[in-house]
């Protein structure tokens, strides 16, 4: 006979039960996200989407999937963890925005050391809200349980999201021609990129959390895990009315790199960098970090989280709409003819990538 002690999953570090309990728990929050071609519902294998039932005639379907970074050990070291859903949702659903797609359903990945059932709820309650606002359906996801892989209460997340399009609707850079209009759609901070450099300036800098950003009126902690502004519900009328020939989604790369990404060839960006106050919050980074100009320009996003390139006769009217959605816009350039790239300017401000 072996005299050896049997071993179970969970003396090996894995819960069974806690992600059985996990699963009731949020189920109702995905339930609250329910939308035309799917009731939301969890528990199978896998989630369906009725494409017919959300109205779509000839649809293309785009994909994105996304992360939110080390955003994430910000929120592991101040518990704060109510907000990074919606980053989690912004980055993907942003994403298809930008192609003229509406989110329709999104599924998450959530790993983790040690399952912390209250840590894991907050975090899914925010996905299930960052799909509210976006108006897609959570229809599944993955809680993974891995002892050795992550250390304490670390945890990682990823999101999957897919939406679609009606065929002659879908938005690329055909469109964009000299003379456009760029609409910069303000952000609510640093969003979900670069925070490796943010976490290193703070670490150099031995600055606390808890301390206040000079002119912001908020704590540094509250500032940096404000939640990535999502843009789908404002964007979808206009786009639906072929008012916007193209957009830019500035994340990792920043206004640089991000809006060439639109552009066709023959034409290049240019960005006027007064053309809107520079919140605190970068100004305190940049300062803290001796950060160039051209380097927080290609790194952050420096106050315009997604960027309209428009017809100039469209412009006004648009800018307009946005502001009664609550979403503060500037006019911060043009499209000119030349090699496809971006160009920002400004006082000390003046750097060119080309694409």
């Amino acid at each position: 006979m072996n005299d050896k002690t049997g071993l179970s999953y969970e003396e090996a570090g894995v819960s069974i039960e806690a992600g059985n309990a996990l699963v009731k728990t949020i189920a109702p929050l995905a339930r609250m996200t329910a939308r035309p071609g799917a009731d939301a519902a969890l528990g199978g294998f896998g989630g369906v989407f009725d494409l017919k039932a959300a109205g779509f005639e000839d649809p293309l379907l785009v994909a994105a999937n996304d992360g939110v970074g080390t955003k994430l050990k910000l929120a592991i070291d101040t518990g704060i963890h109510r907000y990074v859903g919606i980053d989690l949702v912004a980055m993907c659903v942003n994403d298809l925005i930008v192609q003229g797609a509406e989110p329709l359903f999104f599924l998450d990945y959530y790993a983790t050391g040690k399952l912390d059932n209250e840590v894991a709820t907050q975090v899914v309650a925010s996905i299930a809200e960052g799909c509210q606002l976006s108006g897609c359906a959570l229809i599944g996801g993955e809680t993974a349980e891995m002892p050795g892989m992550y250390e304490g209460g670390d945890y990682d997340l990823a999101g999957f999201c897919v939406g679609a399009v009606e065929r002659g609707q879908l938005l690329d850079a055909s469109k964009v021609a000299p003379g456009d209009v760029l609409l910069g759609l303000a952000s609510n901070g640093v969003h979900s990129n670069g925070f490796s450099l943010v976490r290193r300036i703070i670490e150099r800098e031995g600055w606390s959390l808890d301390m206040a950003v000079p002119g912001d009126g908020r704590t540094l902690s509250e500032a940096l895990l404000a939640p990535t502004q999502i843009y789908v519900r404002p964007l979808l009328g206009p786009l639906r009315d072929n008012r916007i020939h193209a957009l830019a989604h500035i994340t990792g790369g920043g206004l640089l790199e991000n809006i060439p990404r639109s552009l066709p060839e023959g034409c290049h960006a240019h960005v006027d960098m007064t053309a809107w106050e520079r919140p605190a919050l970068f100004t305190m980074l940049q300062q803290g970090g001796a950060v160039a100009e051209a380097e927080m320009a290609r790194t952050f996003n420096c106050g315009i989280g997604m960027v309209a390139i428009v017809p100039a006769e469209e412009a006004e009217a648009l800018a307009l709409h946005l502001g009664r959605e609550g979403i503060e816009t500037f006019r911060i350039g043009e499209v000119r003819k030349g090699a496809r790239g971006c160009t920002v300017t400004g006082e000390g401000w003046s750097a060119t990538h080309d694409a």
